[in-house]
């Protein structure tokens, strides 16, 4: 079959509102209305935390989560599919000429003069015709053709002639591309990429993925967008692991003696002089003071588990990991076991709390909407911004596409106190003045209203995690692309999960299980991989913000620190080797000795 596309890529690549080539012509994907399937054949994704949190974003009163609609090879029978809507509707002639000053140029022509995909020239002959590879887009998501006659004419411009494109060089610069009339009217393209000119001029509020009709108010500038280009289309995607609910037992407990005992407990006093009582001693045996009275907190304020962040309740799952004694039957989506301490335990790892093997894992993750221009993704805590006008995938939002990934993965805790001692290190907190005055920089140039530092346990963590992918991946038997990672941060956790997962049989071959038990040595050269980059000096003396125009990352590039996209949560930004290992420069901010 043709024109087919990955199930994954449903809700990354190519989701609704996306621009696709395929052989026969492009298309933008449809919006999740106009997709041809029956909802009682389509399978349902059951992650109830991250259905609720979805649900309150869209506000909507039910939300579903499912797989994309499944390609079927059968001649009969139903064959559902995802809509795709030609897009756009000017075309370039692939048969070029000479303009009377001797430029290569080919006709522009509008789907309304092709018949069966083909344009008939004056000759009488039939030439195959390619899609332009220049719209119009807004800030808000909006896309649309591009006004051609008035570009080259100006505004209201009802000229007749025929419209060219020339290529005045060779090097396919857009001030080298020119587009003409035969009345002599011609402008470059690469002033319709200068947005203080407003070539473009304002947006309509076209939203062809959604359907005729389906125009809103917008008035923004129009921007040039090149469909292939890597910024026409950012997905926003929503993640979590899932897990057994860690607080279900002690939340039980508490609602039930809440009435009768706990209404008035408010200190770790109140909680052991209502523990003095035998049925509450009874009804508590097992459980930690401290997360009862966390359960007891939670009663009083209302809030649930869809309040909780989404990284946190996954960290509480991860930390709190039995030890792993022997080789135990593997049941359900999440087993997890805690390496003994004199498995991992070595001089350079005295800031490791807990190494845990994760040898059943589950994430579900949903398209939520997309950006243009700008990446939208989720914040440090894996929750997604309730100010970001996303542009929506439905008219109809009742349902959202959703995929899930099986695999493995290793969860490594630090210690809090050490890495509190750590931050209040002269070196450290100057070179965190430093990366903070970066960000500062960078928001400013985004325009983004009350931007929040992640801070500096943030930059740490996220190093290591791609040191250490680099150094898992050479060896581990998966592809480094394939490794994700979800980097937990907060006031008492501080740890790294790296994990993969696949909706095939890759994300099960036990090689993250097998490098976790050897991590001592992996984490060793991870760090040795850290103290030198190919291109240090530059690199390592790099300071945010003042030598280039990369104000998120500190020391770090292509040579030590930057890794596939698909396996960064913060599409490689927020990222500091000097932070974790001694570099050349040797400012002293280093977490970790190698001597």
């Amino acid at each position: 079959m043709k024109n087919q596309i990955r199930e994954s890529q449903v809700i990354s690549t190519y989701g609704p509102g996306s621009m696709v080539d395929f052989p026969d012509g492009s298309v933008i994907i449809a919006g999740l209305d106009q997709w041809e399937y029956q909802p009682d054949r389509i399978p349902v994704v059951n992650e109830p935390r991250l259905t609720e949190k979805l649900r309150r974003i869209l506000q909507v009163s039910a939300l579903t989560l499912r797989k994309p609609p499944p390609a079927s090879d059968q001649p009969h029978g139903l064959h559902p599919k995802i809509t795709g809507f030609r897009f756009p509707e000017w075309f370039i002639v692939q048969f070029s000429g000479t303009s009377p000053q001797g430029f290569r140029r080919r006709k522009l022509v509008n789907q309304n003069a092709l018949n069966n995909n083909r344009y008939r020239d004056d000759d009488g002959e039939n030439k195959n015709v390619v899609p332009i590879r220049f719209v119009r887009a807004c800030e808000h998501g909006h896309i649309g053709d591009i006004d051609w006659k008035s570009f080259i004419h100006g505004a209201h411009s009802d000229c007749p002639r025929q419209l060219w494109m020339e290529e005045r060089g060779t090097s396919g610069d857009l001030s080298e591309i020119w587009l003409t009339c035969d009345c002599g009217a011609q402008r470059a393209m690469s002033q319709a990429a200068r947005r203080e000119l407003k070539a473009l001029g304002q947006c309509n509020g076209s939203r062809p993925w959604l359907g005729a009709g389906t125009r809103e108010r917008c008035g923004k500038d129009n921007r040039l967008l090149i469909r292939s280009a890597s910024n026409a289309y950012f997905p926003e995607i929503m993640s979590v692991i899932s897990i057994p609910d860690p607080r279900g037992a002690v939340d039980g407990v508490v609602t039930a003696l809440w009435d009768d005992f706990f209404s008035q407990v408010n200190t770790m006093e109140d909680l052991q002089r209502e523990k003095n009582r035998r049925s509450v001693a009874e009804r508590l045996q097992g459980l930690n003071d401290d997360a009862v009275l966390a359960a007891i907190q939670r009663r009083r304020n209302g809030l649930d588990e869809v309040d909780r962040p989404v990284k946190e309740a996954e960290f509480e799952a991860l930390s709190t990991a039995a030890e792993e004694i022997g080789v135990d039957e593997y049941e359900g989506d999440f087993y997890a076991r805690s390496l003994p301490r004199q498995q991992w335990e070595s001089p350079w790892l005295t800031g490791i709390e807990r190494i845990v093997l994760i040898h059943r894992l589950r994430e579900v993750a949903a398209l939520v909407g997309f950006t243009r221009f700008e990446s939208r993704g989720t914040d440090i805590q894996g929750e997604l911004s309730l100010d970001v006008q996303r542009a929506p995938i439905a008219i109809h939002q009742n349902w959202l596409p959703a995929v899930e990934n099986r695999g493995e993965g290793i969860f490594i805790q630090f210690n809090n106190d050490t890495i509190r001692t750590w931050l209040n290190k002269p070196e450290v907190r100057s070179r965190g003045t430093q990366l903070q005055d970066g960000f500062t920089r960078w928001a400013q140039e985004h325009q983004i209203q009350s931007p929040v530092f992640p801070g500096l346990p943030y930059y740490f963590l996220h190093s290591i995690s791609h040191l250490l992918m680099m150094s898992i991946s050479l060896e581990c038997g998966y592809p480094a692309s394939s490794l994700k990672e979800r980097i937990y941060v907060g006031s008492n956790q501080n740890g790294i999960l790296l994990f993969t997962g696949s909706s095939d049989a890759e994300g099960t071959l036990g090689g993250l299980i097998m490098a976790g038990k050897d991590i001592r040595r992996h984490f060793w050269t991870a760090l040795e991989m850290g103290t030198l980059c190919s291109n240090d000096p530059v690199c390592a003396l790099h300071i945010p913000g003042i030598h280039d125009h990369q104000q998120l990352i500190g020391s770090a590039c292509h040579g030590c620190l930057l890794v596939s996209e698909t396996s960064c949560e913060q599409r490689n930004e927020l990222l500091d080797r000097a932070l974790v290992v001694p570099t050349i420069d040797n400012i002293g901010a280093n977490f970790f000795k190698l001597t």
